[in-house]
Formats: C-alpha cells, structure tokens, sequence
C-alpha cells in the first residue's frame, strides 16, 4: 500500500507507523545520532547535562553535531558533572567552542545556570515542573526557560532556549525530554526522569518529522510550529495514547533514512 497517499484507512496507518518503530527505535542507530554520546555516561548528572547541551546544539548535520559534542567532553574532562560543580569563569578563558551560532558566552551560560541549578536540585528534572497555566510539555519547556533567565546572560543566549508561547517547536528541547523521560524495552531513551508522564511527551518536530507528518495526513498546518506539533500529537495519541511520542522513531525514520 502506498501510505504517501491518502489510500489507506486509519488501522493500517497505525500498523504501518508501529512496525516502523520496530524497525527504527533500535540501539543499532545510536553511533551515528548525538543520543549515542549520552549513552556513554551512566552517572544522571552526568546525561543531563550532556544531554541538555547535545539536544541545544543538535541542528546542521550529524558529523558536525557530534564532533561539537566531542569537543564539549574534552572541555569537560570527561566528567561534565564534576566540572559544571566546580567551574570558574577564568575556566572559560581559554576555551574554543563554536557551534553555528553556539557560542563560548553561550556554553558559560548554560554551564553557570546548570551550575546554580544542581547547588538547589539534585537532578534537572526538578526545573522542569508543572505549569499553573500551561498544562503539559509546553509549560514545562517554560519553567526551563524562565529559570535559566533568572541567571545573567548575554540577550544573544535567549535564542538558544525554546520559547513554546510564541508558537515555536521547540524541537531540541522536546528532544531531550524524549531521551530523561520516555522508556521501552529497546533502552534508546533512558526513562531516568519517573515525575514527567510520558503520554505528555511531544515530538521533536523538524524538517523530516513534519514533511512525512503532512505525506500521511496527520498534519494539515502549513507552519513547523507548535501548532502543528499538538495537531501531530493529537493525531498519534490515537494510535497509542499512552506512547505517542515512540512515533518519532517512525516518522524520522521515514523521512531521514527512507527519504518518504
């Protein structure tokens, strides 16, 4: 069956993306995606805080992507956790990193808010609360976002922290929630993070994800915004209400490897 079209009834959809996540939500691709280098950490400050910085930094090609995530753990010495508890900004003063537009005030940024974070919570998760007003992930993503502002930075950093209320996709930061919170038996995503419901999960929406999304009718907005993402995630809770983001896989998969 041609699932480019619109030939095809609601079940064998679901039957299609499902044994698409069988194929694709599998540890034989994580050498090649920036979720492999988190895997090499086992300590959860440790995968936070590589993970936050890998996900922040996770557009452009994967070559690049992971190179920038080689040089940020020789910054660290190899242990981020220990050198984001102890870091000094004279640490800064001979470091090169740049990653498109992330840059050395960018990283001193990110590492001096994780740093203020971790003397107050023993874990990243505890930031990313539950809003009063906005329900779900996107309230989340905003209480990430407006903790980190609280610290001092340069105005040029803000862009680097996803701002759902204005309708972006937020897609790195979806990203790295899908890697702390959701769990299945392939052990992909790690599922460290147990207060974050999974079901609340939305997908990483980026070129490949929307571009196969609109091929099989599960999104009709034009924009790669947030709406069209809870239009997405509308359309794949009625597959697996519980799971919904797992079709990331899928979706990716298709679009990326499959070239849908």
């Amino acid at each position: 069956m041609d699932f480019s079209s619109n030939s095809y009834s609601s079940s064998e959809l679901k039957d299609f993306l499902n044994s698409k996540v069988k194929e694709f939500n599998t540890p034989d691709f994580l050498p090649e995606d920036p979720l492999g280098i988190v895997h090499e950490f086992t300590l959860k400050q440790d995968r936070e805080i590589i993970g936050i910085l890998l996900s922040t930094i996770a557009w452009g090609n994967r070559k690049s992507i992971l190179k920038s995530g080689r040089r940020l753990i020789e910054i660290f010495d190899g242990k981020p956790f220990g050198f984001i508890q102890n870091h000094t900004e004279k640490d800064f003063e001979m470091v090169h990193f740049v990653h498109r537009t992330f840059q050395v005030s960018d990283l001193q940024f990110f590492c001096h808010g994780l740093k203020e974070i971790y003397k107050k919570h023993s874990s990243l998760e505890s930031v990313f609360k539950a809003h009063d007003e906005h329900p779900g992930a996107k309230g989340r993503i905003v209480n990430f976002r407006e903790t980190m502002l609280t610290f001092p930075h340069e105005k040029r950093s803000e862009k680097h922290l996803a701002n759902p209320l204005n309708k972006s996709a937020s897609k790195r930061i979806n990203m790295f929630l899908r890697w702390m919170v959701r769990e299945d038996d392939q052990h992909v995503d790690f599922g460290i993070w147990k207060s974050i419901p999974i079901n609340e999960l939305m997908i990483p929406l980026d070129v490949h994800t929307s571009k196969v999304g609109r091929k099989l009718g599960l999104i009709t907005r034009k924009q790669d915004d947030w709406l069209a993402l809870e239009e997405l995630m509308v359309n794949l809770r009625k597959f697996d209400e519980k799971d919904p983001c797992k079709y990331d896989f899928a979706l990716f998969g298709l679009g990326a490897i499959e070239k849908m």
